[in-house]
């Protein structure tokens, strides 16, 4: 699906219509090859280095606003030029904020509510900062399910959902283009041409493909018609020659993933190791929503890519690394039962 969708965009910027599908292929094998790795280094490893990887993503998330560090492209700083690559920070947040509070919520402690307020929403407003309102909602659902999941009394866990409500919304509504993308989810209709554009072009794709899709490779739309048709939208170029089967067959695709992975957090054998893997769940599971309600408008844009289909590095590396994990966790568990 990346080459399908990326054919056009790859011809009009580089002149090569497989230029994506050798990237995404370098990252498919690097990304096995994570998988493969930490699916075989014991979960207890993670526990001594969680504090440091937390630490170190703060920093990454702050370099990104460093000239010659940072990269800025489309009004955003989201990533950091290596030199050999080019990295998103926000992802590997995602990965580091869930090991962390796996190692730290699975230890009883009374007070810890400020302490883990703060954390959260100093990750999640550096992420906002770049800015990137859909992966910072990602970063707070994960942190207030893993919470819950630890333990907490319901009082206290309800008072956190508004808490958390009201400041996203307030981000929402104090700045400009998110405020536009909001009023562009009330009314699609309000500018076809420009902030509606983008939603209107995707439900067009989807509608296009019916109940069987048009065929593979016959996609109208990713002819520079549909933004972003290899990344945020690629889930309306597959329904777009797939159709209405090929869609819910990928979505029966996650649901299966994401009741193994579930599965797997109910037989863990440690608590810490229960909450990493709900919160690998919760995580895959909420960007899952996220891009898929966005593509039907039932959710504004955000920008989130669907995982383990759209183009991108990062966010697949990232990916497949907390899944060896979960593969690690579900082998020894099955090893001791």
């Amino acid at each position: 699906m990346v080459y399908d969708s990326s054919v056009a965009i790859a011809l009009r910027d580089f002149q090569d219509p497989y230029r994506f599908l050798r990237e995404q292929g370098k990252w498919v094998v690097l990304g096995l090859g994570a998988f493969t790795v930490f699916s075989r280094i014991r979960h207890s490893v993670w526990q001594k280095i969680a504090v440091p990887m937390i630490m170190g993503t703060l920093l990454l998330l702050l370099a990104v606003f460093i000239p010659g560090l940072g990269v800025r492209a489309l009004g955003a700083h989201r990533w950091l030029n290596l030199g050999f690559t080019v990295l998103q920070p926000a992802e590997i947040a995602k990965f580091t904020l869930t090991m962390y509070l796996s190692v730290w919520l699975s230890k009883r402690e009374k007070g810890r509510l400020p302490a883990f307020l703060l954390l959260v929403f100093s990750l999640a407003g550096l992420v906002v900062l770049e800015p990137d309102l859909g992966t910072a909602s990602i970063i707070v659902g994960i942190a207030f399910t893993l919470y819950f999941l630890s333990g907490v009394s319901l009082r206290q866990f309800f008072l956190l959902i508004p808490i958390g409500g009201i400041i996203l919304g307030m981000l929402a509504f104090t700045s400009p283009y998110r405020l536009q993308r909001i009023m562009t989810f009330l009314n699609p209709e309000s500018d076809p041409l420009g902030s509606s554009y983008q939603i209107r072009q995707a439900i067009i794709s989807l509608g296009s493909g019916g109940v069987f899709g048009v065929g593979l490779g016959k996609s109208r739309q990713k002819y520079e018609y549909l933004p972003e048709a290899n990344t945020d939208s690629i889930f309306a170029i597959l329904g777009e020659e797939m159709g209405f089967i090929g869609s819910v067959t990928l979505i029966g695709l996650y649901v299966g993933l994401l009741s193994r992975i579930f599965s797997i957090a109910k037989h863990a054998r440690s608590e810490q190791a229960r909450l990493y893997v709900y919160g690998v769940g919760s995580w895959i599971g909420l960007q899952t929503l996220i891009n898929l309600a966005s593509m039907v408008a039932l959710f504004p844009l955000t920008g989130v890519p669907l995982p383990l289909i759209s183009y991108g590095g990062s966010n697949l590396v990232i990916t497949l690394s907390a899944l060896g994990i979960v593969h690690n966790i579900s082998r020894t568990s099955h090893e001791k039962s």
